[in-house]
């Protein structure tokens, strides 16, 4: 059963009975739902709705493609696969390949999808779909005008230093990084 196909447990479901909007930004949106329990009571639930992303797994002859900028909710700098919001009715595939270019000047054309995951299912709906590659060329930068970055290439080895020293401290590089390891043991994706 895919990651978009319904996979209920009936006994479990809650029952939406009102939305109230709260706010509508420019990447997301937050609304507090009225549920009816399993029970019969009632409750609320705050989420934060998001037109989902892509993030790239890119290979250059053995290393990894990341960027490294500035993350305003943690205060500091991450280093990161190259990743971005999907546009409304964006190809993921097709904003795999853009964001890969406009982020580290790579391209490729034989992306694969690896596997499409959910950031924070307890309070968002945001959906990531990531996509690997073992061939990227390199070409020109088209960063967005609010976009400041910097790119550099790491070997597996050094990844795994990274995620020790806290460089790497989000969940789509670190499953990136252990997709990776995976793939040099078994030499399959999966």
């Amino acid at each position: 059963m895919g990651i978009h196909e319904k996979n209920r447990n009936p006994a479990l479901d809650e029952e939406t009975l009102s939305t109230l909007p709260i706010f509508d930004g420019k990447i997301i949106t937050l609304q507090v739902d009225t549920v009816r329990l399993p029970d019969g009571n009632t409750a609320t639930r705050e989420v934060v709705k998001h037109p989902g992303a892509v993030a790239v797994l890119a290979l250059n002859k053995g290393k990894m493609l990341v960027v490294e900028q500035y993350r305003q909710p943690m205060h500091r700098t991450e280093v990161e696969i190259p990743a971005g919001k999907l546009d409304p009715g964006e190809n993921p595939l097709e904003a795999a390949g853009r964001e890969l270019q406009e982020e580290t000047g790579y391209h490729s054309g034989d992306l694969q999808l690896l596997k499409s995951f959910y950031t924070s299912p307890g309070f968002a709906d945001e959906i990531i779909h990531l996509y690997v590659t073992e061939n990227a060329q390199a070409g020109d930068m088209a960063l967005d005008e609010d976009e400041f970055l910097e790119v550099s290439e790491l070997t597996l080895e050094e990844a795994y230093q990274y995620i020790a020293d806290g460089r790497i401290a989000d969940a789509k590089t670190m499953m990136a990084v252990y997709a990776w390891h995976l793939h040099t043991l078994t030499g399959q994706w999966h």
